[in-house]
C-alpha cells in the first residue's frame, strides 16, 4: 500500500543499529537505489542512500555506494531532488 510508512533498521559502522523510514526506491543507470530517511531528533533528519536488490528468494538487500562517482551520478540525474521534495 502506497499510503503506509515502511521502516528498517540499518546497522551502521559502528555497529549500532538505527530505524529508517524508507522514502523511495528509485533507479539509476539500471540500478535500484533507496533512499532512507533516520529521524534523529533533529528538524531534517539524516537521508542515507544505498544500492538496492532482491536476492534470488526475492528478498531484499542493501549495499554500501562505493564511490563517490555513484553518489555524484545520482545527484547530477536530479533523482535527489526529487526525493528531497518529496
Amino acid at each position: 500500500n502506497e499510503d503506509e510508512e515502511l521502516f528498517v533498521t540499518i546497522t551502521l559502522e559502528d555497529d549500532s543499529e538505527i530505524e529508517c523510514e524508507v522514502l523511495t526506491i528509485f533507479e539509476v543507470e539500471e540500478q535500484d537505489y533507496i533512499a532512507l530517511l533516520h529521524d534523529n531528533g533533529e528538524e531534517d533528519g539524516e537521508i542515507f542512500i544505498y544500492r538496492y536488490f532482491e536476492d534470488e528468494d526475492g528478498e531484499p538487500g542493501l549495499d554500501n555506494i562505493e564511490t563517490q562517482e555513484v553518489f555524484d551520478s545520482i545527484v547530477e540525474d536530479g533523482e535527489y531532488d526529487e526525493i528531497i521534495e518529496e
